[in-house]
Parts: structure tokens; sequence; C-alpha cells
């Protein structure tokens, strides 16, 4: 009976990884791909004008 428990945590934690790469393949592209590439525009345009900003020595 020891190997039974021994055996699944590794089988559980393999269901939730397995589970978490569905969901972020699933989350990829469709109607949310346009709003998480904005952000990303919006956050690296910010980075940029930060950047320009500041004075060089």
């Amino acid at each position: 009976m020891d190997y039974v428990s021994a055996l699944v945590p590794p089988f559980v934690m393999a269901g939730f990884f397995i589970a978490l790469v569905v969901t972020i393949v699933k989350s990829q592209g469709g109607a949310n791909k346009a709003k998480e590439d904005a952000a990303v525009d919006a956050a690296l345009s910010r980075a940029e004008a930060v950047q320009q900003a500041q004075p060089r020595p």
C-alpha cells in the first residue's frame, strides 16, 4: 500500500501541470490577444518614454 501513497502525489502534480498548460494554450489568441498585445505595447511605450526622458551622463 505504500507504493500507492508514493505514486499519488506525482500523478496529482502531473494532472495540475497538464491542466495549467491546457489553460495557457487555450488563452492564447482569440478575443484576448488584441487586448494583451495592446497592454504590452503600452507598457513598452511607457518604458521607452521614461528611458528617453532620463538625462544621459
